[in-house]
């Protein structure tokens, strides 16, 4: 079989003259050169270097040879260099499927710096709440919210925050129902609960600074998926929601949602990435989990 990086050797042999001189650019003897040309010949089965005379010279199929090993050798170099430029400056598509709350709450606002700083990196962004099989949808990585521990998977997790959740109301709401001083309190509220936390009925709280749990169970009045949608619902005041604290950070400053039972927590989520695998992750995806994994426990504070 022809080796190809005889292919090169050929070409340096040529383009300086002579195997004396193409050894010692390559620092290789010029036996060494000789022997790989005489194996080149016969795997090729032609006699491409004229040996007749003193003077260095091609045969016929020599010429014609080498114009193609040449153009075949540039190419090579241009396929490396475009790889290693990818290296030094990232560039491509990163393609990664994220819940539709995490999106529009937690990525959207670190988005826009990312693109900045790597003008070269473009992004495909799937939103969905539902479980994606990121090997068979070919996407790079998923980003996700879960309350515990993930299942076992041939994924790996890069941990990006952890997120507290909060009791929310409106001040109408809280107006309606009367004073809440403790968690017990709860169970005359009219309840609003997200279907992926909450959805057998019941608040569970734990104090922040530690203690044990507290369990109040209350009939809800509406069940969703979208945390939106809730937290519209209890803007109007028809009921109490728990969401991650960053959900409703821009209600709470604009006074339209009040914190319920401060000093209390209904809960975390943990903000992960979940990556095929770690080796040969190309660069613009690394620089993106890189960037999420900085961006983000600000992006999920209170």
């Amino acid at each position: 079989m022809v080796n190809l990086n005889d292919f090169r050797l050929f070409v340096q042999i040529v383009e300086h003259g002579g195997f004396a001189a193409a050894g010692r650019i390559l620092n290789m003897s010029k036996s060494t050169l000789s022997h790989r040309m005489l194996a080149l010949e016969k795997a090729l089965d032609a006699r491409l270097i004229n040996r007749t005379t003193r003077r260095f010279g091609l045969t016929d199929v020599g010429e014609t040879f080498f114009a193609e090993a040449r153009a075949m050798v540039r190419n090579a170099d241009a396929a490396e260099a475009s790889v290693r430029s990818r290296a030094i400056e990232p560039s491509g598509l990163v393609r990664y499927t994220v819940a539709v709350s995490e999106a529009q709450f937690v990525l959207r606002p670190a988005l826009s710096d990312f693109l900045g700083r790597y003008p070269k990196v473009n992004l495909f962004e799937h939103a969905t709440d539902r479980e994606v099989d990121i090997f068979a949808e070919g996407f790079d990585l998923a980003i996700r919210a879960h309350p515990g521990p993930l299942k076992d998977s041939r994924l790996i997790q890069r941990v990006l925050g952890v997120a507290d959740w909060h009791i929310f109301a409106s001040p109408k709401c809280l107006a309606n129902s009367g004073p809440i001083s403790s968690p017990a309190d709860l169970s005359d509220c009219p309840a609003l609960f997200t279907r992926r936390a909450q959805a057998n009925g019941a608040w569970h709280l734990k104090p922040e600074d530690g203690g044990d749990e507290h369990r109040i169970a209350v009939p809800p009045r509406i069940v969703s998926d979208s945390m939106v949608g809730l937290k519209e619902m209890a803007k109007i005041g028809f009921g109490l929601v728990a969401l991650p604290a960053y959900v409703s950070r821009d209600e709470v400053a604009r006074g339209e949602l009040v914190r319920v039972l401060p000093g209390w927590v209904a809960g975390q989520s943990t903000l992960s990435a979940l990556i095929p695998e770690r080796r040969g992750l190309l660069p613009a995806v690394r620089v993106f989990l890189d960037h999420l994994a900085d961006v983000v426990p600000d992006a999920i504070r209170p």
